[in-house]
């Protein structure tokens, strides 16, 4: 199996040192960037499999990393944030970012959360019957589970590791409804919600991507009071 590389964009050493032995522990390869012009540099000369990125980075911050990797990657990002506002966070999920902790956190639990994405980045989850297929087909959908790839109308889609697997999770139980919790728990991987924002932002960020008009969902719709279900028409062969 290919070694798995990890870039740690933060700032203070005291904490990516503490990241990188835990890390190592778990037999990852981790690189160091203490700033967010050099976490730019080394994305672009190494192959990462997972970014951990402070929000709060000298000469080019973590939100502007994250915008900019967003063009070129979808690789798993995990934002580090001293600020506990909502607004915060929710920025952080809404420019690309997988993932977030709020400082100070148990070292224990970001690397739970490394290996939660990690483990979802690489196999896609556990759910059997969309692992069966190599293709989730719909009319002007299709999501390529091999290639990690969502073509709409002809045209290659990019997403996030996350938003590839709430819509991979959704399309591969149609008219099936979720609640928050429930798609919080298939594809976070916990059965805690802090808040609903991390549902509602993926799931307006998927709309703005595959739906010709996000206003009026064609594919994820809202089950009023409930959740969410995903609906298409089956792709004629």
């Amino acid at each position: 199996m290919e070694d798995i590389r990890i870039l740690i964009a933060e700032d203070e050493k005291e904490i990516s040192d503490l990241l990188k032995k835990y890390l190592e522990r778990e037999r990852y390869e981790i690189d160091i960037a203490v700033n967010g012009e050099e976490a730019l540099y080394l994305f672009d000369k190494h192959r990462y499999s997972l970014l951990i990125l402070d929000l709060m980075m000298p000469k080019i911050d973590g939100i502007e990393v994250c915008r900019r990797l967003r063009n070129k990657t979808n690789i798993p990002i995990l934002m580090l944030t001293a600020k506990d506002q909502e607004a915060e966070k929710v920025l952080g999920l809404g420019i690309g970012a997988d993932d977030y902790i709020t400082k100070p956190f148990s070292i224990h639990e970001v690397v739970a959360r490394v290996k939660s994405l990690m483990r979802r980045f690489l196999i896609l989850g556990s759910n059997v019957e969309a692992l069966e297929q190599s293709l989730i087909q719909f009319s002007g959908l299709t999501i390529d589970l091999k290639k990690y790839a969502v073509i709409q109308n002809g045209a290659e889609v990019a997403l996030t590791a996350k938003e590839f697997e709430l819509l991979r999770f959704l399309a591969a139980h149609p008219e099936q409804v979720f609640t928050k919790t429930q798609l919080f728990r298939h594809v976070w991987g916990s059965d805690y919600i802090e808040d609903d924002n991390t549902v509602m932002v993926h799931i307006r960020k998927l709309r703005k991507k595959i739906e010709t008009d996000p206003s009026n969902p064609k594919f994820i719709q809202t089950v009023w009071g409930i959740g969410y279900k995903f609906v298409g028409e089956p792709n004629e062969k």
